[in-house]
Formats: structure tokens, C-alpha cells, sequence
């Protein structure tokens, strides 16, 4: 069926490629909300792997954090609490959609960005409360 000729003047209309569209803010907001989703997948990992190798005494604990702290695993634990709080954030924007608000072009745009900028700030402010000591981790 796909293969039958088409008469002259009546081609079949093609999808438009990617390059036409103008990329916005709630487009992206929404690739990364599913590219955030499946980095909580592999973070559940990472986090499994803490849990089973406290449960395996300051062997497995200190094996953990040789590859925690490097460069490498500092930037895999900054990615999994910055994709925690954005896909909270965003979901949360969401939920404000199922019940009807925010569609408005502009509303829509800015609670994107603003879910955005919200997220990072509660990542590096999760990092900060770790690094400086506080949560009790460094003493």
C-alpha cells in the first residue's frame, strides 16, 4: 500500500523536520523532565550501591567513597540531586496543569525557567549544606 503511485498534485504531506521548529523553553523543559527522569533511574542505583555498602561495613563504605569523592563521582551525585529537584519542580509545574493553571504562553515560559533556575539553586544549596558540614557527613 505504501509503495502505490501517487497521482500528480496529490503527494502526501511530510512531517516537518526538527530544524523548522524554534526551540522554547517549555520544550526543553519538557525533554529534560523525561532526560531527568531516566537519570533518577540510574541514580537509584548509585543510591542502592551507598545503602548496600554501608550494610557492608567501612570496607565497602570507604570502597564507595574512594569513587564518591572523585571529580567523576562528585559530578554523578551533583547530577542525580539537581535531576531530583528539577523533576520535582517540574512536576509540581505540572500538577498546576492538570488542575488548569499556567497555560498562558507567557506563564507557561516563565514557570519553565523559573523551575530551571529553582533547581539548581536547590542543588547547589544541597551541596553546600553537605560540603560545608552541616548535614553531618564531614566531621
Amino acid at each position: 500500500m505504501a509503495d502505490t503511485p501517487q497521482k500528480p498534485g496529490h503527494e502526501r504531506p511530510l512531517s516537518p523536520h526538527l530544524s523548522i521548529y524554534r526551540w522554547q523553553v517549555t520544550m526543553l523543559a519538557s525533554i529534560t523532565h523525561r532526560a531527568t527522569g531516566v537519570a533518577l533511574a540510574f541514580g537509584t542505583l548509585v543510591l542502592a550501591w551507598w545503602l548496600v555498602s554501608i550494610s557492608n561495613g567501612p570496607e565497602g563504605y570507604e570502597r564507595f567513597m574512594s569513587v564518591a569523592t572523585t571529580p567523576l563521582g562528585v559530578l554523578v551525585l551533583f547530577g542525580f540531586a539537581w535531576s531530583l529537584a528539577f523533576h520535582l519542580l517540574n512536576g509540581i509545574r505540572h500538577l498546576a496543569w492538570d488542575l488548569g493553571y499556567g497555560f498562558n504562553k507567557v506563564t507557561a515560559t516563565q514557570t519553565g525557567s523559573l523551575v530551571y533556575v529553582l533547581s539548581l539553586v536547590l542543588a547547589i544549596g544541597a551541596f553546600a549544606f553537605v560540603w560545608t558540614g552541616h548535614a553531618g557527613y564531614l566531621q
